[in-house]
C-alpha cells in the first residue's frame, strides 16, 4: 500500500493522537503523567515503521531510515519508562502543571497530551522525506547521515548510562554528575539527541525538499534551550544541590561537550 505524503502525514497524526488519549486514561489512574513522555519516544517509533509501510515499493532506503528511527525512539522510550515511571515519583515538571491548572488539571493535561501527539507529527516528518528521497543509489552524504546517527545514538546511550550509574549510588544524593560526558556537558544527552536529527537532514540529500529538514534540529535546539529542556532541568537543579550546581555551571559546557574550565578562567 502507498499513501501519498500528506495523508500518510494525517493517518499517522491520527494514530499518535489516540496513542496519548490512550497514555491520558493511564495518568489518570496512576496520577502520573511521564509516560507522556514514554508516549512521545515510541510514537515517533511507531510512526517511522507506518511510513515505511505506506511508502511504497521505492526507495529502498525507506527501511534503513525506519529502522533507524525506530532504533532511537525505542532505545529513549524504554529508558524514559525505566527512569521516570516505573517505581518513580511523579516528575516535578508535571506535579507543578498540576498545581498551576487546580481543577482543571486533567483537561490541560488532555490538552498537552495531545500537543505531545501533534509534536510527534512535526518531529516524523524529516522520517518521511528522507524516506521518499528520490535520489538513486547510496551516497557518501547518505553514509554520513548513518555515521552521525551512530554517534549520537552512542553518545546519548553512554551518558544514560554513565548518569544511571551515578544516582544508582546512595552516597551521591545531593552530588552533581560529572562522571564521563557529565564532566564535559551539563546535557549529553540533550547534545546528542540534538545531534541525531542531522542523520535525516543528511539521508535526504539529493531530495529537493531535504532543506525541510533543517527545521528538526533548530526547532529541537529552541526547545532545548528556551522551552522545556536546560531552563527546567537547571532550575531544578539549583534548588536541589544549590552551590554545588552553581560551580558546575561555571565550569562545564551548558551544551557542547568540551574539556571543563578550571575554576576562575
Amino acid at each position: 500500500m502507498t499513501l501519498p505524503f500528506f495523508p500518510a502525514v494525517l493517518v499517522g497524526w491520527a494514530f499518535v493522537a489516540a496513542l496519548m488519549l490512550a497514555l491520558w486514561f493511564v495518568q489518570r489512574a496512576r496520577q502520573d503523567a511521564g509516560v507522556v513522555d514514554v508516549g512521545w519516544a515510541a510514537g515517533l517509533g511507531f510512526l517511522a515503521l507506518f511510513y515505511a509501510a505506506v511508502s511504497g515499493p521505492e526507495p529502498p532506503r525507506r527501511w534503513l531510515v525506519a529502522a533507524l528511527a525506530a532504533a532511537w525512539a525505542f532505545r529513549l522510550a524504554i529508558y524514559l519508562l525505566r527512569d521516570r515511571v516505573i517505581g518513580k515519583e511523579e516528575d516535578g515538571r508535571y506535579r507543578a502543571l498540576r498545581r498551576h491548572w487546580g481543577r482543571h488539571a486533567q483537561i490541560g493535561l488532555l490538552l498537552f497530551f495531545q500537543g505531545q501527539a501533534l509534536a510527534d507529527v512535526v518531529f516524523s516528518i524529516p522520517f518521511l522525506v528522507a524516506m521518499r528521497n528520490p535520489a538513486p543509489g547510496f551516497g557518501a552524504a547518505h553514509a554520513a547521515g548513518v555515521l552521525v546517527w551512530l554517534v549520537a545514538v552512542a553518545g546519548e546511550s553512554v551518558a544514560d548510562a554513565q548518569l544511571a550509574r551515578f544516582r544508582a549510588d546512595p552516597a551521591n544524593r545531593g552530588r552533581t554528575c560529572r562522571a564521563g560526558l557529565w564532566g564535559w556537558s551539563r546535557h549529553p544527552n540533550y547534545f546528542f539527541e540534538w545531534l541525531h536529527w542531522w542523520s535525516y537532514v543528511l539521508l535526504a540529500a539529493g531530495s529537493p525538499w531535504w532543506w525541510v529538514n533543517l527545521f528538526a534540529p533548530a526547532l529541537m535546539l529552541y526547545f532545548l534551550f528556551k522551552v522545556t529542556g536546560i531552563p527546567t532541568t537547571e532550575a531544578r537543579a539549583l534548588v536541589t544541590r544549590g552551590d554545588d550546581y552553581r560551580d558546575y555551571q561555571r565550569t562545564v559546557s551548558a551544551f557542547v561537550p568540551r574539556p571543563p574550565r578550571r575554576r576562575g578562567e
